[in-house]
């Protein structure tokens, strides 16, 4: 059989069959044949897929789970620890209109009306804080406690919901309590602590949002929950109502400058310019001093006119060391733990001078 010179032709040896992604390469063939391209064959190295972040196709990341929120979420979402701050003033405000009734008449109905408006709107402007907050986006770098709206662990349309409830509740005993004292024009002081408290976050240009709300705490959480309290109780507002109000103001002051200041750096990003934001680290932690001191400035007015009233000094051992952890706070967590310490000094400034006060 003749050999066939046709280098077209010629038999590929089984060991470099063609592979996928070969490449040719020229090879010197004998004397006797022309050197020609004669297919040889490397295999390509693997190409190394780098495994993208998440772990899924196309790089998407894990959606977090987010579990529905619990009772237990729901009780956190009221924000127990601030509550000190609706208790205070109208304990301050019902011993205040006992010592102007000459120590004789006793309205624990309407007292415990009052109370009942002070917290359905302290836990009404939490929720409502919450759905505000969450739904602006302002909560989505939080460092603090989770909140219901912001962590999705609720509807923003039920956390709204559960705001207006207690609104709701707070309106009712407030009507009721007007109705029993008799003082129709309350019901404007009402509806304006209702509005003063969605307005804090809510609406399209938020006081809290614009350094006012120190300010709005002071008035509603202070002056008007404790002169309001006397008011309704015996008609007039003596000057123990109007000094214990302005102590439980500025507790309250404190408190919430105390939050600020935990929040500082994601408020800036949110562009929520709170006092803290506006006034910068340094000067928002010598005011938060000022505001947890003060009060026990104005407790000498007390001393001098009840002999218990002394005894709250003691409220300077919780009061002290939350001031000495804000000046030299570094973490979330001091400043949180400045808050709690700030409102349990609230809770016993308050219940322990009226208590002085009355007894």
């Amino acid at each position: 059989m003749a050999r066939n010179s046709n280098p077209k032709q010629q038999r590929l040896d089984p060991a470099k069959t063609p592979v996928k992604g070969a490449v040719r390469e020229p090879v010197k063939q004998s004397s006797k044949v022309k050197i020609a391209e004669t297919p040889t064959y490397e295999k390509k190295k693997p190409v190394t897929v780098k495994k993208r972040k998440g772990g899924r196709p196309g790089g998407r990341s894990p959606v977090p789970v987010v579990h529905p929120a619990t009772f237990g979420d729901w009780v956190a979402g009221a924000r127990i620890r601030t509550l000190p701050l609706a208790i205070a003033p109208v304990a301050l405000g019902t011993a205040a209109a006992y010592a102007a009734s000459g120590f004789l008449d006793w309205h624990w109905v309407r007292a415990l009306l009052c109370l009942a408006v002070a917290l359905g709107l302290q836990i009404g402007v939490n929720y409502a804080n919450d759905y505000s907050d969450g739904v602006r986006g302002a909560d989505t770098h939080r460092v603090g406690p989770s909140r219901l709206t912001g962590s999705g662990a609720a509807k923003p349309r039920t956390v709204l919901a559960v705001a207006l409830v207690f609104f709701v509740l707070a309106a009712a005993a407030g009507v009721t309590v007007v109705v029993l004292s008799g003082q129709y024009w309350m019901l404007a002081v009402g509806a304006a602590c209702i509005l003063a408290a969605w307005f804090y976050t809510g609406g399209k240009h938020p006081y809290g949002y614009y350094g006012l709300g120190e300010v709005f705490v002071f008035l509603f959480f202070g002056l008007v929950a404790t002169a309001g309290t006397t008011f309704v109780q015996v008609g007039t507002v003596n000057l123990e109502s109007w000094v214990a109000g302005t102590c439980a103001g500025l507790l309250a002051c404190a408190v919430l400058v105390a939050n600020n200041l935990r929040d500082i750096d994601q408020d800036r990003v949110a562009g929520k310019r709170t006092l803290t934001v506006l006034f910068g680290s340094l000067v928002s932690r010598i005011l938060f001093t000022v505001f947890a001191i003060l009060p026990f400035v104005g407790l000498a007015f007390f001393v001098l006119l009840y002999e218990n009233a002394y005894l709250v000094y003691f409220c300077l051992l919780l009061a002290v060391p939350a001031a000495i952890i804000v000046l030299t706070a570094k973490t979330p967590k001091e400043f949180l733990l400045a808050l709690k310490l700030t409102s349990l000094t609230a809770l016993f400034f308050g219940v322990g001078l009226a208590l002085a006060i009355a007894f």
